[in-house]
């Protein structure tokens, strides 16, 4: 991240010249000062896409292998759509196919119309021969209607589900990928590059289809052209050709915008989220925040806009330059039509056919290259979200098939160490540790002393680099995650406040039983039933203040829910990271003497800052940078005169 240095607007003291006002003010008094000047904010940092993952895949690509992507874009949209719905996928193909057939015996009457309109004869004569291929051309025409109705039916029914998949698929991924790799670099913006890709999903189907149609159309009337006269076809094509290259030529500009802009966007869509989001209202406004976080998003939009505008220039120029030579191709094009005409080489009625298939021809001609050049644009996108989802599948847990069986008897650590990316020192360094079912034990440490990262070991959200972390003797790397984290109970220092009802605050989805009894026995635990009574619809109650119907918790009540999730599952490793740290007196004590009851049953960690808990512990374990300094009970450490008894003396002291 590079941020750029300020630059004061001002010219030096030494260059400005300060005319004499010519009503100079009175000069205050001695005993006032003038006011201090505010400074100016500083402006965002530049924030650009980094990371191994940043490199833009158009850099190095040519123009002949951007047009050869189309056919491979064409068929893993067939694919995707094949799998979402294949009925919907028949029908559009059949539509697609009958628009063309229908297209093509259109021309082709139309023809056999023309030739007694221009014949001799009286005109009822010339009606009568004309009515027909006159009505021929009225049932095709109507075809080609119905099937296109039926098209934006089948695309109808396609693309939300298709959309939707993309999605769901891209949810999926970053909610399975190892939790270390959010630490990666450029994993957010290629996060944020593929949810762009999501959202241009929307337009794959619609833009496929109708280059679909406009390919059959243009096959269609391209072969009528050609019999009428070959010079035809391939004036037409040079006509469209050049409209085509700049579509592809723009969308690859547009895209290497995009891809500038990727880290900005990131950046902004958050700082979005937490300056409007209700839960940090009060924070925004009573610390005057709201006019900084303004000029930060205005400061960032402009920012992205600059770069934007600035490929304005170079859009216009290909956009002029394509635009000129398809006019000449089109305008050589007329004048050969009407040469060949006028000349006698072709008759009348096949001129005026061929006005019509020049007509017909240019048009489908016309969508092929623009909704070619949509399908290439967000094929990129897709692109982008395709290789996050392969990337995020890649950073997926595969430690093993090994399942870890309840009772967890026995914890251990040896020699662990592990280092976030882009750390130099290790959160963890050469710890080693056991733990056994009936025992609680307190962690303690000040900030940054590695207790949550050692929780995060124990439990397997992370994998140690050096040495190893077992249950029961299994290795965590080798273990399957799923049977590890299905016996683990963890209340975190910043937890979730789900936008659930109350009764799945609590379960999280996973109910053990088709009654409420286990949920209000966890509830009574942390001393939360009166307070869910009083909700408006007690357990049903959506916590969402946001929302209509919802309702929302206090800070405590919030804490002690989330203990209640961790107690409701029963968990042979409970992990509680400050769990009191919002609630008043009772709750805590409310909560602690809930977890001494039921120790014996599972191993208990709980880490705190709030050392008089650490009573209730039977074994303390002191932290400094990743290291264990000393272990003992609560009176043992008191009087040992180290790190615990001087936090404990600072935290009375205060």
């Amino acid at each position: 991240m590079r941020i750029p240095r300020p630059t004061n607007p001002e010219p030096a003291k030494s260059d400005r010249v300060i005319p004499e006002p010519t009503n100079p003010a009175p000069e205050p008094p001695e005993s006032q000062s003038p006011a201090p000047s505010t400074p100016p904010p500083p402006p965002p940092a530049e924030l650009t896409f980094g990371g191994p993952h940043s490199r833009n895949p158009l850099g190095e690509v040519g123009f002949k292998a951007l047009c050869a992507r189309l056919p491979s874009v064409l068929g893993q949209t067939a694919r995707m759509a094949w799998r979402i719905d294949r009925r919907a996928v028949l029908l559009l193909l059949g539509c697609q196919l009958l628009t063309g057939v229908a297209a093509a015996v259109l021309l082709t009457f139309t023809a056999r119309a023309m030739r007694p309109l221009v014949s001799d004869g009286s005109v009822a004569d010339r009606l009568h021969a004309m009515l027909p291929a006159l009505l021929v051309v009225t049932v095709a025409a109507g075809t080609v209607r119905i099937a296109t109705a039926l098209a934006s039916y089948a695309d109808g029914r396609i693309t939300p589900l298709l959309t939707t998949a993309a999605d769901t698929a891209l949810v999926e991924a970053v909610c399975q990928v190892e939790a270390s790799a959010y630490g990666e670099d450029g994993f957010a913006d290629r996060q944020e590059a593929a949810e762009i890709g999501v959202v241009r999903t929307t337009y794959m189907v619609r833009d496929s289809q109708r280059f679909l149609a406009a390919a059959v159309r243009m096959i269609a009337a391209g072969g009528v052209l050609a019999a009428l006269h070959p010079l035809l076809l391939p004036l037409l094509f040079l006509a469209v050709l050049p409209a085509g290259a700049g579509a592809v030529l723009s969308a690859r500009v547009d895209y290497d915008t995009h891809y500038a802009n990727v880290g900005d966007r990131n950046v902004r869509g958050m700082m979005r989220w937490w300056s409007t989001t209700p839960k940090y209202g009060d924070e925004v406004r009573a610390n005057g925040m709201t006019g900084y976080l303004l000029f930060w998003y205005r400061s960032l939009s402009r920012r992205i806009d600059r770069r934007t505008l600035a490929v304005a220039p170079r859009l216009l120029r290909i956009e002029l330059a394509t635009s000129a030579l398809g006019g000449f191709f089109l305008l050589v094009t007329w004048a050969a039509l009407g040469w060949l005409a006028l000349s006698g080489r072709v008759e009348l009625a096949v001129a005026a056919t061929a006005v019509v298939a020049v007509q017909t021809t240019l048009a489908a001609l016309s969508q092929l290259v623009v909704n070619g050049a949509a399908m290439f644009h967000t094929s990129l996108y897709l692109a982008d979200m395709r290789s996050f989802v392969d990337l995020a599948t890649a950073r997926a847990p595969k430690r093993g098939p090994v399942a870890v069986t309840s009772p967890v008897d026995e914890i251990r650590l040896d020699e662990v160490v592990y280092r976030y990316p882009g750390k130099e020192k290790p959160a963890v360094d050469h710890l080693s540790l056991t733990f056994r079912r009936g025992e609680i034990v307190a962690i303690v440490g000040e900030n940054g002393s590695g207790k949550s990262t050692l929780t995060r070991l124990i439990t397997g959200v992370l994998l140690a680099d050096k040495g190893t972390v077992t249950w029961n003797g299994t290795d965590l790397a080798s273990a399957d995650p799923a049977t590890v984290w299905a016996h683990t109970g963890l209340v975190p220092q910043i937890f979730a406040q789900w936008p659930l009802r109350a009764r799945e605050n609590v379960t999280l989805g996973q109910p053990r039983t088709t009654d409420d009894l286990a949920v209000w026995e966890a509830v009574d635990a942390v001393g939360m039933r009166t307070a869910i009574e009083e909700l408006p619809r007690g357990l049903d109650t959506l916590l969402a203040r946001e929302l209509f119907g919802g309702a929302e918790l206090s800070g405590g009540q919030w804490q002690r829910l989330a203990c209640s999730r961790a107690l409701y599952r029963r968990p042979a490793l409970l992990i509680l990271d400050e769990p009191t740290s919002q609630m008043d007196p009772r709750g805590e004590h409310h909560i602690f003497e809930e977890i001494k009851k039921i120790a014996a049953e599972r191993i208990t960690l709980v880490v705190t800052h709030q050392l008089e808990n650490t009573r209730i512990a039977d074994r303390i374990i002191v932290m400094q940078r990743g290291r264990i300094i000393e272990q003992g009970g609560y009176e043992d450490l008191v009087h040992a005169g180290g790190l615990f008894a001087e936090l404990l003396a600072l935290s009375k002291d205060r």
